[in-house]
Parts: C-alpha cells; structure tokens; sequence
C-alpha cells in the first residue's frame, strides 16, 4: 500500500490528471492484471450470497416495491435481471442497479466497513452486476469490478470522512462505482478518470436521510448512487467530461464540502501489482440493524439470558452504554433525535437508535429482522419503560479504538454500566460483534449459505435456493450467459406500487 497526499489547489495552479485522486483511482481501477488473492475471492461470493439473502428478505417491503415497479417500466436487451421478477426478463441496466440496490440496502442488513467514515460496500455489487449482465461479460470479470468497488470505497472511507461535514456515506460510493464498473469493461484510465468525477459529482448529498425520523430513502440513497455510477461510466464512454479537478479544486468537494481549503487527507491505496484486498476489512452483519449496533445485540441478549431479571424495567434505575463517538452521535442519544426514544418511530429511526435496539434485545435474548420492529414490539409497555432508561455517552478509548486503522484492536462497542433499583451494578463490555472476523463466531461460508437460507425460506422454492447458490459459488468460471443465473425469482407474484409518471 502507498499513501497518497491530497489537498486543494487554486485553478491557478497545475495539477495533472496523474496527480489527482481520481486520476490515482482511475490508475488502479485501470489495472486489470493484478494477481488475484484467494481469500478475497471466496469473500466476493460470500457478499453476493449475502446480497442476494437480503434482497430476498425485503422482496415485499414498500421500497423495494416501488423501485422494482419502476425498473419494470424500464425492459431493455439484453439489459440485466431484477431480483423478484421473472429469470428471464430484462432490463435497462441503470434501472436494474436502481432496484436491486434498494433490495439490498432495504433492511440495511448487509456487509459494512467504519474507519474515518462509514460505508455499506456490498452497495457496489448491485450496479457492477448490472452492467456485467447487460454487457456480456463474465464470472471472471465480474469478480475484478467487485474487488475494486470494494477496495477504493473502502479505502475512501480509511481516509476521508463525509459525515463530520454532514455529507451522505454514498458521495464515496458513486466513484467507487462507477471505477468497479471501468474495471469490468476493461476501459481505459482517461474514461475511467471522467466516469469517477461525474459520479462524485452527483452522489454528494446531506446527511439529513439518516437523522431525525429518518425516511425510505435511506435504502434508495445507495441505490441512486449506484445508478449514478453506470450514467457516468456510459457518458464518459461517449467521451463527455466532468469537473476536474473534483477533489481538490478551489470550488470543488475537499473545499466547500469537506475539510475547506486548508484539508489535508491521506488516502491509502494498493501499489500496481498488487492485489486487491480490501474486501477482507469489512464485516457482514448477523442482525438486521445499524452495524454499531451488531456488538450491543450480541451483549445484551447475552445479558438477558443469563440475568432475567434485567429485563423488568422495575429492577432497573438506569443504563449507560460508554461508547465511541460515532455510535453517541449517529444511533445513540447524544444525536439529540427525540425520535429515537419514541414508540410510534419509523422502522428506519428504529434500527438506528441503540437505547431502543439494546432493550429489545435485552428482553428477547435474540434480534429478528421482521419481528423486532414491529409496531407493536415497540409500543410494549415495559419495553418503553426499559427503553427510556437507556442512554450513551462517548469514551475516548472506544473513539480511539473505533478508528483505528489496526484490524485487532478495531472495535465498534463499548462497556456497558447497568444500575438496578436495588443497589446494584452490572458492568460488562463487548469489542466487535460475534459475527464479525475476531468475534466470538466468525461469518464464513457456512454461515453465508445459512442467511440466505433463512432469509429466502418461504420466499423462494427450495429449488430456487439451491439453483442460486449453486450459481453463486461458481462465480470466477461463470460464463457470460450463466451471470444472469445472479438473480432471485420468488414463489409468488409480487405486488407493484401505486402509478408514477411511467
């Protein structure tokens, strides 16, 4: 790995496509003759096995409706496959990355990678896929456009963070991309370099979707996103340009929306040569939750079991999670957010809000995508009770450990102090969740093909779930007419949503 140094220039100064970030992510994205590392190609086929088990999961949720019905205006050949309709139907690829990125991200139940900011890097997946479809292209190919939509997200993310700025996590997606898509096409680094801008360009969005009642579009902001991605790759292919440069000019995104004119960041990337392996840094999640939440599941349900009588909100006088500042801020209560203290709240401002996660959790000993969210779990009297004696406040050391950039001391959870009505304290503290990589039982393989399993039981025909993993698993060596094997047809019709303008 290399660190590469990035600040703003005046226009008055020269700075040569070579020298400009996207010009470096272009370079790498470019370079499709890297030796290819085992491990990190086992993990693409386990993140599509995962993609594919949330998409199935949120088939009938509204959101996915909505997009699905959208792309269903949009039939195209050869085009690219939806998840939820017919294995042979098509679609204009653009639309297809549109409805699939919300299948994926519906439940925000997927793989996730925090460093200095935090990203959902499976959301590449959905608009590489669509265009290798469209396009013709391989297994093999394929695999390459996911290793480097996953290695320069995740790499922007060690560096660059959006969220202090109020920026949207995906302004480090469309780039991310859009690159992945240039790797498959095997295209050169002059498109690549005007793809990557056009997509950071347009993906550059505030952080409102995810505060306060937070909306559908939390699911449709990567979608878009990815969308944006194939726009800008199609464009730059017919030799249209974007803003340059569009990191560090005087007007561009490191000076008016980021860290301003003065910023500096240091952005790791792979040397040439090397492979790509950016994968193996990110985790998939065992609960449908806010990743910062994954660990405080697994604390508390453990908790639970082993001490019921935490579970009355009678014994408790107060709850404290000591945490990093990115999990006080975003999902706990110093975001100041009302809303995540109340029963009646969406679905989306539940899964982020830890005070309400920690008690359901607490009190069933276990976390269900579908149940835990339920209006009517919500609203239970002894849970609201529970619920509102829960806060957070920060910890330096779990900031500190948070950021870090070491995978061993890497941790998203905290220590939490437990005061009971009767004098008594309970203390404990968990790393990283039980899933993750260092946790107590890591994802891998198996446990892929179990969530999918789980997540497509009564959704999808047996049969089907074993035609797709089948599918899946053979990823490198599918040839260009098995890729549109990549899909999920369910049991049943699926409903369509209310008329829009097509």
């Amino acid at each position: 790995m290399k660190t590469h140094a990035v600040r703003t220039y005046k226009s008055s100064e020269e700075l040569p496509v070579a020298e400009q970030l996207a010009g470096k992510l272009a370079a790498l994205a470019a370079d499709t003759a890297r030796p290819l590392d085992d491990r990190a190609v086992d993990m693409v086929i386990n993140r599509v096995i995962d993609n594919a088990s949330v998409a199935a999961a949120s088939i009938h949720r509204a959101p996915v409706i909505a997009a699905r019905t959208q792309a269903e205006a949009h039939p195209y050949r050869p085009g690219a496959t939806v998840f939820g309709t017919a294995a042979d139907a098509r679609f204009s690829p653009e639309w297809a990355a549109w409805a699939n990125g919300v299948a994926v991200r519906e439940l925000d139940y997927h793989d996730t990678f925090l460093a200095a900011d935090y990203s959902h890097p499976g959301d590449n997946i959905p608009p590489i896929l669509a265009v290798a479809q469209h396009a013709g292209r391989s297994g093999a190919e394929l695999l390459r456009g996911i290793l480097t939509g996953y290695e320069i997200q995740i790499d922007l993310v060690k560096a660059i963070c959006l969220h202090e700025h109020k920026i949207d996590h995906v302004a480090h997606l469309g780039p991310s991309a859009a690159a992945g898509i240039g790797t498959l096409l095997g295209l050169d680094e002059a498109t690549i370099f005007q793809a990557i801008g056009q997509a950071l360009h347009t993906t550059t969005a505030t952080r409102q979707s995810r505060k306060g009642e937070i909306s559908t579009w939390k699911a449709h902001a990567p979608a878009f996103a990815g969308k944006m991605a194939v726009e800008a790759v199609d464009r730059a292919m017919r030799g249209q340009t974007s803003p340059s440069p569009i990191y560090e000019g005087e007007d561009g995104v490191i000076a008016w929306m980021l860290g301003g004119p003065e910023a500096r960041y240091e952005v790791p990337l792979p040397d040439a040569g090397e492979p790509l392996v950016a994968i193996l840094d990110s985790y998939t999640k065992e609960h449908s939750a806010e990743y910062q939440a994954q660990a405080w599941i697994d604390l508390a349900r453990r908790l639970g079991t082993a001490r019921p009588e935490l579970r009355d909100p009678a014994n408790i006088a107060s709850i404290v999670l000591h945490t990093s500042h990115h999990t006080h801020y975003v999902i706990g209560s110093g975001a100041g957010d009302p809303q995540k203290y109340d029963p009646t709240a969406s679905r989306e401002t539940l899964d982020h809000s830890i005070p309400y996660i920690v008690a359901v959790a607490l009190q069933d000993g276990g976390w269900h995508h579908v149940d835990s969210y339920a209006p009517e779990r919500a609203a239970r009297p002894d849970t609201v009770a529970l619920w509102q004696k829960i806060t957070t406040t920060e910890d330096a050391e779990w900031t500190r450990r948070y950021h870090s950039l070491d995978i061993s001391e890497k941790a998203f959870g905290g220590r939490i102090e437990i005061e009971l009505t009767n004098g008594e304290r309970v203390v404990d503290e968990i790393a990283v969740a039980d899933a993750h990589p260092l946790g107590a039982r890591p994802f891998g393989r198996a446990e892929y093909v179990a969530k999918f399993r789980m997540l497509a039981e009564g959704i999808l025909a047996p049969a089907e779930i074993e035609r797709f993993l089948d599918v899946a698993q053979r990823l490198p060596e599918l040839t260009a007419a098995e890729l549109g094997g990549l899909t999920i047809t369910p049991i049943a019709a699926l409903p369509t949503s209310a008329k829009g303008i097509f």
